[in-house]
């Protein structure tokens, strides 16, 4: 049973890190965006690619793309350790789900030297976070390690 979850869960892997390569597949080499194309598509989202150098909100953006590769890998080797010896499906699949959308964006410096960005919400002169399907899988898979801390331990107590 428990290989079969784990099975199950590397499926939510690959299907995490798949769909955000496709997207930016399509976007870039199929349409053709290189940067700053921007889609109206109510008053405060936009559909617009920005290159992101850095992590979140640019932040390190002075460190080389392999510099960044590296802090991820060393990341998700940890992350990946903990996905194979969690006891817990929850966690299991939140860890999956991170690591895909981690891989999605590692692929990006891997290619474009910077992680590619479209989804930008907005609203009276303020920018929030421009982001990414790999962006959203990890946002996903972290709330499911954070409803599992909660859960888990009501289910011990």
């Amino acid at each position: 049973m428990k290989a079969n979850i784990a099975h199950k869960s590397v499926f939510a892997f690959i299907l995490a890190a798949l769909i955000d390569q496709f997207h930016k597949f399509y976007m870039i080499k199929v349409l053709g965006w290189q940067g700053g194309e921007l889609i109206t598509v109510t008053p405060f989202f936009d559909y617009v690619l920005v290159w992101n150098p850095g992590i979140s909100y640019g932040l390190f953006s002075f460190i080389p793309a392999w510099g960044l590769i590296v802090m991820m890998l060393v990341a998700c080797s940890g992350l990946a350790y903990w996905w194979a010896t969690s006891p817990s499906n929850l966690v299991r699949w939140g860890l999956a789900i991170t690591l895909g959308g981690a891989v999605g964006n590692i692929a990006d410096r891997l290619v474009y030297g910077a992680v590619a960005d479209f989804f930008s919400f907005h609203a009276y002169g303020f920018n929030w976070y421009i982001f990414n399907l790999a962006d959203v899988a990890i946002a996903l898979g972290l709330a499911a390690l954070v409803w599992d801390m909660f859960t888990s331990k009501a289910e011990k107590a």
